[in-house]
Parts: C-alpha cells; sequence; structure tokens
C-alpha cells in the first residue's frame, strides 16, 4: 500500500521538482548571474534554450537566399545567431543550447585565456553520441590521460619530416586529376571548360589521404568516404539538436534515422578494420599513416604506449573525415579567391614559375602562395567557431564562470573584425600576413593551444603542391553559374559548389 502510494504520489512528485530544479531554477539563476556582471543575451526558453530559433529562423533563413554578389562578408550567413545577437548584447552574450549556458566570445584576449590553457579548466563539449558515429571517440573528442597519449602517437605520425616523404605521393594524385581535366578538354570548341572545383577537389583530398595514409588508391578508400558523406547531414542534424535521453531523438530508439546511423558506422568500422588487416599481414607501407598509428610510442618515462585496433579505427574515421573536409574546403576557397581577384592570380602564377615543381625541398620558398593561403584562411576558415566547456567555476578575466558553461568562440567573427584587421577586414589582401599579427588570438584556423589541429602540417603542404601545380598549368575565371552561398555544415563550404571557367596557360 505505502509502495503503491509512493510510486504514484510521491515518485512523479520527486520527478517534478528534479525537473524544475534543473531545467529552470538553475538556468535562471546562472542567467541572473551573468546579467549581473553585465552579460546579457536572448532570454533562457525552459528544456530547449535557443536551440529552435537558432536552427529554425536563423540558419535556415539564412541558407534559404544565397548572396546577391560576391562579398567576403560572410559572417552573417554561416554564423547568423552571432551576427543577430552580437548587434543587440555585444560582442561577447550568453545564450541557451538547451539548458546549458553558452556564452559567445569574439575578445582575443578571452580567446587566448581559453585556447591556450594547459591547466584543464577548459575542456571539449562532449559530443552528442549521435555525432561520434561519423568522427569516432578519437583525438577530436578525447580528454585527459587518453588524448595526452593519443595525442603524442599522431603527432609522431604527422611529424613534419613525415609529411615531406608523402610529397610524392600527393603530386601523384594531384597529377592524376589534372589527366582528367586535360581530357574534360580534348573536343571542344571553347578554349575554355567548367568545373565544380569543390566536388574535383574532395575526391583529390579523398585520394591523397588513401595514398598517404592507408597506402591505397582512392578506389580502395572511395567506400569510406561515400559511407561518411551519407553521415554528414544525419549529424549536423544531431549536433544542432539538443540531446535530451528518453525521447524522440534517444540514440537506441529503432527510429528510421537512428537505423541508418547504425548501419552507416558498422559498415565504415569495417572498411577500415578491413585495411588495418591488410597492413598488418603485409607489414604495411612504413611512412604510411596506418602503419605508423599501430606501431608503438616511447613516452618521457621510456614506457611504450600503443592504440588497439578499435583506437586506431576511431583515429582513422576522424582523419579520414576530417583530412578530407579541412583540405579540399581550403583549397577550394583559395581556387575562388585567386579567380575572383586575378591580380592575386597572376603574382602567385608568378611565384610558381619562378620557383619550379614544389618539393619538399623548396615549399619553404613560396611565400605569396602561404600568405594566399592565410588569407584564405582568415576569410574562409575551416570551421567557424570552436566549442569548449569548464568543469569548475573559474574566473574569466572580469568574469566569474560558473561550472559547466560552454563556450562559442566565434572565429569567423574575429577573423572579420575591423577593429584588428583594419576597415578593409571583408578583402582579400594577402599582403596583410606579410607582417606579424598583433595579437595571437586575432588568427587561428586550427586552432590555439594544446589542442591546435595534429593535421595542420598536411594540410598546408598539400595546399601548397596541390596550388602550385593548377597554377603552372591554367588559368581561371569565375563561372557565370556561379552562386556565391558559403554555408555551416560540419566545416564551412559552398552550398552550390564553386563552379570556376578554366583555360590552358
Amino acid at each position: 500500500m505505502y509502495l503503491a502510494l509512493f510510486i504514484f504520489f510521491f515518485l512523479p512528485l520527486i520527478w517534478l521538482s528534479y525537473f524544475l530544479h534543473k531545467i529552470v531554477w538553475i538556468p535562471l539563476k546562472i542567467q541572473n548571474h551573468f546579467r549581473k556582471q553585465g552579460v546579457t543575451g536572448p532570454s533562457y526558453r525552459p528544456m530547449f534554450g535557443n536551440t529552435a530559433e537558432i536552427r529554425r529562423l536563423m540558419i535556415a533563413k539564412a541558407e534559404s537566399t544565397p548572396l546577391s554578389h560576391i562579398t567576403h562578408d560572410i559572417a552573417h550567413r554561416v554564423m547568423p545567431h552571432y551576427c543577430n545577437w552580437s548587434t543587440v548584447y555585444g560582442k561577447n552574450f550568453l545564450y541557451w543550447f538547451g539548458p546549458k549556458p553558452r556564452l559567445a566570445i569574439a575578445d582575443p584576449e578571452m580567446i587566448k585565456d581559453i585556447l591556450v590553457n594547459s591547466n584543464g579548466l577548459f575542456h571539449k563539449i562532449r559530443f552528442n553520441p549521435v555525432s561520434k558515429l561519423l568522427l569516432g571517440d578519437g583525438l577530436i573528442a578525447l580528454e585527459g590521460q587518453k588524448w595526452a597519449v593519443h595525442r603524442r602517437i599522431t603527432s609522431q605520425a604527422f611529424n613534419m619530416e613525415i609529411i615531406k616523404g608523402w610529397v610524392p605521393e600527393i603530386v601523384t594524385s594531384t597529377e592524376k586529376m589534372l589527366q582528367k581535366w586535360e581530357e574534360k578538354e580534348k573536343g571542344r570548341e571553347r578554349s575554355d571548360f567548367e568545373l565544380d572545383v569543390h566536388k574535383e577537389l574532395q575526391e583529390l583530398s579523398a585520394d591523397i589521404i588513401s595514398r598517404t595514409a592507408f597506402g591505397s588508391s582512392f578506389e580502395e578508400g572511395k567506400h569510406i568516404f561515400e559511407l561518411q558523406e551519407k553521415q554528414v547531414s544525419l549529424v549536423l542534424e544531431a549536433l544542432r539538436s539538443v540531446y535530451i535521453p528518453g525521447f524522440s531523438g534517444h540514440r537506441f530508439l529503432p527510429t528510421k534515422k537512428n537505423k541508418l546511423r547504425r548501419k552507416l558506422d558498422q559498415e565504415t568500422r569495417q572498411s577500415i578494420r578491413t585495411l588495418i588487416e591488410k597492413s598488418s599481414k603485409s607489414e604495411g607501407d612504413p611512412k604510411a599513416l596506418l602503419t605508423l598509428l599501430m606501431s608503438p610510442y616511447k613516452n618521457e618515462d621510456g614506457k611504450e604506449e600503443r592504440l588497439d585496433v578499435e583506437e586506431i579505427i576511431n583515429e582513422c574515421k576522424t582523419f579520414y573525415f576530417a583530412g578530407k573536409e579541412t583540405t579540399a574546403n581550403l583549397l577550394t576557397w583559395t581556387l575562388f579567391l585567386l579567380a575572383s581577384h586575378q591580380e592575386w592570380q597572376c603574382r602567385a602564377r608568378e611565384e610558381v614559375f619562378d620557383k619550379g615543381m614544389p618539393t619538399a625541398e623548396n615549399l619553404p620558398d613560396f611565400k605569396l602562395i602561404n600568405m594566399v593561403m592565410n588569407e584564405t584562411l582568415r576569410l574562409y576558415p575551416p570551421a567557424v567557431a570552436i566549442l569548449r566547456q569548464t568543469s569548475e567555476n573559474i574566473k574569466l578575466r572580469s568574469l566569474d564562470i560558473p561550472a559547466n558553461t560552454q563556450f562559442y568562440v566565434a572565429m569567423t567573427a574575429v577573423h572579420h573584425d575591423t577593429n584588428i584587421w583594419g576597415e578593409d577586414a571583408n578583402d582579400f589582401n594577402p599582403l596583410r600576413f606579410s607582417e606579424p599579427r598583433k595579437h595571437l588570438a586575432s588568427f587561428f584556423p586550427f586552432g590555439l593551444g594544446p589542442r591546435i589541429c595534429v593535421g595542420q602540417n598536411l594540410a598546408v603542404v598539400e595546399v601548397k603542391i596541390v596550388l602550385a601545380m593548377i597554377l603552372q598549368r591554367y588559368s581561371f575565371v569565375i563561372s557565370p553559374s556561379y552562386v556565391h552561398a558559403p554555408m555551416q555544415s560540419l566545416t564551412l563550404q559552398p552550398q552550390y559548389g564553386v563552379q570556376l571557367l578554366f583555360s590552358k596557360i
């Protein structure tokens, strides 16, 4: 009798009290805490916070209409919630991702404190469980000692001397793409031909990752890329949603989307496992990334560290996706900018003809191309923002930050800030990188501090080589069919591709 009374009366009351405390009282208390410090923002809405407004009213609206002309002032399209709210509440403001407070930051000093910090106060935000199915539980998601082990092993694999050894593979893949382009030229009456370079460079980047990381051709790795491409839209939907266990989005419910996510994940993992087994039997290419990830590493104490098969699979999933997306998008936006600014294309081509075919030894000599690449990363960074979280009460400059506060580091806004870069901040001007940066956290396309992108060196080398080889053979302009619509997916990419007209030099 008493047990039944407790179950049917007191238990729901306890659950309701807990719910109101967690979902209503605590967020309102935190909101008031920040307002007392002068940090305002859109009001908290129970349970879902401001996510519905961001997703449906801002992102969907921004992506529904392309830009009317080519402009590099893109922040309002790729991070509309930040642009809309920052004009009302200032560069630093508070908004809500579900019941979680999220502090938007565009102040370089505060950004430096967050990203360069090495005492463990700031952590990566845990993935929505569904998003792990695409990126795996690898370096991007790990924390603490496990992250340190993975970082040491992957850093060894992405050592600059190792990457220099991959230059012939990068050249081979690029040559293969250029030969395909030459086939498109044959039998044409016009002297130019149109390409969607975003699609072409995605395939090229995939081929390069397959050759350098797995010692295989693109055809062997193609299935993995196709599987991950199918997962992207499903994962992006999950990342933009508030994960609430027990509701319709729960990962264990047998929904159509959850079944598809799991199926794609299982197929991807099995494909990578097959490559690992093949590499183990043949002892693998000693300079391939997969072989290096399988190799032991001695830490400072002389102890041997190594990754198990599942850990290697997780890292491979990350590198397959991140390596392909980051480099392909950077190359795409670089070609787009050079096509839009013919004077810089001519100057870059002069440097390429002067230095000759790129090699591991002469890559540092391509100084103008390096400036072009950095200016591209400034205007069109791989990710529009960086997310962090603190697990304890901290002091950030003059602000008292409660535990479990998330940080939205508005990278694109900082990269386009006229107070930092001058009145021409939205213009393409590579020469601004001929001088040292004014502030460490004014330019951070690959992140900063201990968690800076481990594959940065590979991306930079790959872009220099591919760009130099294209410039040696072709001139290019924007096609009349191009529609300027940068968008925030998992990375910053063109919503409708980038169509360019190429002519043989």
